[in-house]
């Protein structure tokens, strides 16, 4: 069921929203409920793994006080003599 809502907003910025939603031959109101959906659309909790990240899980062990950036640091040092 749609409602009617009332904002109150510059001018200059109504007259720009009007112009993107006529340049993208989109409606204002539909514009601003797109907005408004995806800023309050709750996230998906489970990220679904392709086969091909699952199977590359695991294989690199590192010790648990591996350092990357000092071991990076270390390679770019090298790399850059």
């Amino acid at each position: 069921m749609d409602t009617k809502l009332t904002l109150r907003l510059r001018k200059s910025v109504i007259e720009r929203a009007k112009q993107y939603a006529q340049n993208h031959r989109i409606s204002l109101s539909k514009m601003i409920e797109s907005y408004l959906e995806s800023i309050t659309a709750q996230k998906a909790k489970n990220i679904e793994i392709s086969p091909l990240v699952e199977s590359l899980s695991g294989v690199i062990h590192l010790d648990n006080d591996f350092d990357y950036k000092n071991d990076y640091s270390n390679y770019l040092t090298e790399k850059y003599k």
